[in-house]
Order: C-alpha cells, then structure tokens, then sequence
C-alpha cells in the first residue's frame, strides 16, 4: 500500500533546465510534485550540490561535436547557443527536466511495494544507477537522464536511497554523492593501495579534494596537483605533497615515479601524466575538464604495460562504503559556499571561476 505524504502541494518550485545554451536556459518555474510508483519514494530536498556534469549536459559537452574545455565552451554557448542531440553523454538529453546529481533529502513518501519505514528518514540518493544490475555497465543517471533535485521534491527508486546516521548538516551531506562516489570509483576500480604513489589532478575541486582524502584513507603517498593559491587546503586535507598546476610535474618528481594518476583534467597535460607512470602503473579518469581531444604516443602505452581505466558506472561497493567512512568519521565535507536554488546561475557562474575548494552547494 503507498504511504502518502502529509500535507503534499500539487505543485513545487524547480529549476528547469530548457535546452542547450547558457544561463538563461535556467528557468525558475512552479511545476507538479511528482507522483511516486511502485518501488519508488518521493523526497523532500534538503540541499543539492554543484557540479561540473550539470553545466557540461547544460552545455551540450558531451557532444561529439565538442572538442574545447568546459570553460571554453561555456562561452561559446552564452554567445552562440546550439541544440546538440548527442549532447547528453552522446545520447539526447530530455529536455525540459530538472537537473541535479547530488540530492541530500527526506523521504516524504512512499510509493506501492516499499517499506513505510523509510519514511522521515534522512537519505543521499546513489544518482549513478545500473538498471540492468551490476553485471552491466549500462548506467542512467538522475539529474542527467531524469529529473533530479534541483527542486523542492524528486522521486527517485527505493533502493537508490541510503540513509546516513550523522551530525553533519544536510549542505555537508550533500556535498558527497558526485564527487566523493566518482572518486571512490576511480580509487576501486584502479586498485589504489597503501604505500602507493597517486598523483591527483585539479586537486582542489569536488572529485579532485576527494580522490585526496580517499587515497589517503587507503594509506597511499598522495601528490596533489593544484592552483599555488590552494596550497595549503590542499595539504590540509592531507596531500603530502602539492604542484601549481603551472609548473613542470615531471622535471619536479620524475619520469616514472608514480603508480596511479587519477585525472579528471586531461587537456595538453594528458601525455605528461603517462611519462610520471611507472611500468605497470595505472591512469584512471572519469572527466576532462581541461579538454576532452589529447595527445596519446601509443608507445608510452604499450611500452610501459600501462592499463588506462575510464570510470563513468558506479561499482557495487563504492556508495555503501562512502556511508561507511561519513558515519564513522573517516572523510570530512568540503562546502565552499552555498547559495540558495534560486540563484542557481550565480553558483555555476562561481563554480566555472574555479577560485574555491571543494563544493559549492544549493539550499532549499
């Protein structure tokens, strides 16, 4: 039997995301309080995260088409705004939704065939989702391929929400889910152990500042790569070692001295990463902020025994561990700002400046 919620509005302020282009594609509106189904729970958002995946599906990114870095195309698109339908992970986007990936929030009710007990329950939601199971690679995405918590309500699958039993504030919680995930994936699926050296690119910002903790969590020798500005919270959150991002990373540490790069950067420096790679050592990547097109010399590959792992479908293990290290204290948040929902435009404005550490989030 569904589980209704008290006092529910029919309808719902939300951020609506209305096709390629810039800002103004952002549209502040009333629309329907989605209605939950079978196996489903609708949530109260409590605050939702910034990230570069809503800016770049926003922007058409992921086109093929796209060759620039997302601040580059960002101003393209403010100037000369163009539909892409392969903008969406080179699939179609479904214009008009609500974006937002990261989603801290209150289950309000419950659609047929779930547990009652989730109800009033503080929740993140796994926004990468295997519909197929985990035995496939096949992923969907809230946020990206369905509405998601850039409003004040989403409906999302039951058994993609996880309960958090701590005293952190709801921004700080929804800090996490993106960021934190992508990076305990990248770690996962690399095999990034104690006493290895990983080096992290962009550093300071939501996956890069949590590749950092998580590391060194795993008791690896971590260099950081970051803005000379940023130094020191880079460190802070426990980089033994910290690079301007303009400086030479291999005349500083050394051909072959590092045995995992996580790089969610890419752009001019991608040839460099694989000469700092010892032979056998791994490269992993879920994003190319810097520039999506590089220089790959196939003989620093397959002479090195390189194994180059992509990172976009969340491994089984990766959200409940992350539970796992908030409840018991293992990482910490990293909220640079909020801003409230409304000014959704002035956060991404704030987030493509890339002057701020960790996350920027939004409250409702």
């Amino acid at each position: 039997m569904q589980q209704p919620a008290q006092n529910k509005p029919a309808t719902m302020k939300a951020v609506v995301t209305t096709g390629n282009g810039g800002y103004d594609r952002l549209a502040w509106r009333d629309v329907p309080v989605p209605e939950p189904g079978p196996g489903e729970v609708l949530l109260r958002v409590l605050a939702a995260g910034v990230n570069n995946t809503e800016i770049n599906t926003r922007l058409g990114w992921y086109s093929s088409s796209v060759s620039t870095a997302t601040n580059a195309a960002a101003a393209i698109e403010e100037e000369r705004p163009t539909h892409k339908p392969d903008g969406g992970w080179n699939v179609a986007t479904p214009f008009p939704f609500i974006q937002g990936t990261d989603c801290c929030g209150r289950v309000v009710e419950a659609g047929p065939g779930v547990d009652s007990a989730l109800l009033g329950r503080r929740v993140l939601v796994r926004a990468c989702m295997r519909p197929q199971g985990f035995g496939s690679m096949e992923n969907i995405w809230m946020g990206s391929d369905f509405d998601g918590a850039f409003a004040e309500y989403v409906k999302v699958p039951a058994a993609e929400v996880f309960e958090v039993r701590c005293d952190w504030t709801d921004a700080e919680l929804a800090s996490i889910p993106c960021a934190y995930a992508t990076a305990e994936n990248m770690l996962h699926r690399a095999k990034a152990a104690a006493g290895e050296h990983v080096l992290v690119t962009g550093a300071s910002g939501g996956v890069g500042s949590a590749a950092v903790q998580l590391a060194k969590r795993r008791g690896a020798r971590v260099t950081a790569i970051a803005g000379s500005s940023k130094a020191e919270q880079v460190r802070a959150i426990g980089a033994d070692r910290v690079i301007d991002r303009h400086d030479d990373a291999v005349a500083l540490l050394g051909e072959e001295s590092v045995d995992l790069v996580v790089d969610n950067v890419a752009g001019p420096h991608f040839g460099a990463m694989l000469k700092l790679l010892r032979r056998g050592g791994r490269y992993a990547s879920s994003g190319a902020i810097g520039g999506p097109i590089v220089s790959l010399d196939m003989r620093s590959f397959y002479l090195k025994d390189l194994t180059l792992v992509g990172c976009t479908a969340w491994d089984e293990p990766v959200f409940p561990n992350l539970v796992g290290y908030i409840e018991r204290g293992e990482i910490r948040p990293l909220v640079a700002a909020t801003f409230p929902l409304e000014r959704i435009a002035d956060a991404q404005r704030a987030f493509l400046e890339k002057r701020h550490v960790g996350k920027f989030v939004l409250i409702l």
